[in-house]
């Protein structure tokens, strides 16, 4: 004999089994729209490729100072920007679980009082079980529609962390290099200061004997001044760039770490891994960013399902299995289970043009989403372009650079010379002192942009949010 509970339950597994019809269309990755090679480098017949992805290159490898590392781990471990992105992928994975939760119908438990008219009076029928109020079967696949979708911003939430992850670990090691650059420039403007500061002192007992006239006194006075305003620009700098540094530590510096005696050097951070550029779907297939970008084409497209599933009809289901009586004490009692089963179907005839606008909005949606998608490939494209801009020429012009400063070196010193002998002009020894140091600042400045170059190509390629084998990955949660 078929027990009666089994009727509901049969009809809620065939309305399962039958449900889910999707309605989202066909996604098929759209073309990148770059060139599929690299730009010429300047100077070279064409980019390199090479098989080592950069992404296979994690950040504790391609960084060699410890120091760097060191920085890099305390940003991952407090950085509060890395913190938010992490905790939006927890709220991204909440909500798809609540997608995924309404394709499920909801059971609790239900108790009721209802009046009964009986002839001239009324009577109470008391009732209490398990009920399913309201739960919509899904045949025309909107809540999968809508489960998909919410997957896939969970999963762009979670691209979007390593693309946040990677974005920080640039900008830690470009801190970290402006803070280096700022202390080889604070030494040589303190160096320029304290010749300029002797040759002022000289030039003043010169001008006080009638060996000098006033205007070279005036001149070095000039010199010297111009060498405290240096000064005072480079130290406001040098305070600048630290607060920004410790801005994305999430804490200040630890203590004694750049040690006033013996300060590092742009040289000690120079050993940075060389990087092949690969081909341009590599970098499409490796970067996050652009993976998020798809990610969120794709919930866009999913959307659209949802949004056409809305034409069709919506079926609700309503069941409620237990035990009934008049009399509240009779609960429970042999003879008084029972059972309901209702269902309800809605199809809107007139919704002055609701749904009609849901599927052109979540048609609106995807074509921005595509947009975006092919921006992000384009702005990947042109990041890596320019760093392999920067690498075919910066090299060459640290050398110049250093070749300059060396050249004006010797000539400051044939100058000064010339000058002593009275064969020269102060004001050629004046140019010869402004233009080095501008060169030597050059050098440095130069030297700068070589390794942060370096560091935006590490970027670029989509390396930094992958971990050292055995490296305690603990440092980049929250």
């Amino acid at each position: 004999m078929k027990h009666p509970i089994l009727t509901p339950l049969a009809l809620t597994l065939a309305a399962t089994l039958l449900g889910g019809c999707s309605m989202i269309p066909a996604y098929h990755r759209p073309a990148a729209p770059v060139a599929t090679t690299w730009p010429a480098e300047p100077g070279e017949p064409a980019a390199a490729v090479g098989t080592t992805a950069a992404t296979d290159v994690p950040w504790q490898t391609f960084f060699a100072d410890p120091r760097l590392r060191q920085l890099i781990g305390l940003a991952l471990a407090n950085n509060r920007d890395l913190r938010v992105a992490v905790l939006n992928i927890e709220q991204a994975r909440a909500q798809f679980q609540i997608k995924r939760a309404d394709q499920f119908p909801t059971v609790g438990l239900a108790a009721a009082r209802t009046p009964a008219a009986v002839g001239d009076g009324t009577i109470n029928v008391y009732s209490a079980g398990l009920g399913i109020s309201n739960w919509e079967l899904d045949f025309f696949g909107r809540l999968g529609s809508l489960k998909e979708a919410a997957r896939s911003q969970y999963l762009a939430t979670e691209e979007g962390r390593k693309a946040a992850q990677i974005s920080l670990i640039a900008s830690v090691a470009n801190g970290y290099l402006n803070l280096l650059a700022d202390e080889e420039l604070l030494k040589l403007t303190r160096q320029t200061l304290a010749t300029r500061e002797e040759s002022l002192k000289l030039m003043r007992l010169r001008f006080e004997h009638g060996a000098a006239s006033e205007l070279d006194s005036r001149q070095a006075e000039s010199l010297f001044e111009g060498a405290q305003v240096a000064l005072a620009q480079q130290q406001r700098q040098r305070a600048q760039d630290e607060n920004a540094l410790v801005l994305l530590l999430g804490q200040p510096l630890p203590e004694g770490f750049f040690n006033p005696a013996a300060p590092p050097q742009l040289a000690d951070a120079a050993q940075l891994t060389d990087l092949p550029a690969g081909l341009p779907s590599s970098v499409l297939i490796n970067r996050p960013d652009v993976r998020q970008a798809e990610q969120q084409l794709i919930a866009a497209n999913a959307n659209i399902g949802a949004a056409r599933a809305a034409f069709f009809p919506q079926i609700t289901l309503t069941a409620q299995a237990g035990s009934a009586s008049t009399q509240l004490s009779g609960l429970f009692q042999s003879g008084t289970y029972g059972w309901t089963l209702a269902s309800q179907l809605l199809l809107p005839i007139f919704d002055a043009g609701r749904r009609q606008a849901g599927l052109e909005s979540a048609n609106a949606g995807r074509a921005i989403a595509l947009a975006q998608y092919e921006k992000a490939i384009q702005s990947a494209f042109r990041e890596v372009a320019d760093a392999l801009a920067g690498r075919a020429t910066l090299g060459e012009q640290l050398r110049a650079q250093q070749a300059q400063a060396q050249a004006e070196s010797v000539r400051y010193q044939l100058s000064d010379l010339r000058y002593r002998n009275g064969v020269a002009s102060y004001l050629d020894n004046l140019d010869a002192q402004r233009s080095l140091f501008a060169a030597q600042q050059a050098v440095v400045q130069t030297r700068l942009l070589q390794l942060q170059n370096q560091v935006l190509l590490y970027k670029a390629l989509g390396g930094g949010w992958t971990e050292a084998a055995g490296a305690d990955t603990r440092a980049a949660s929250p």
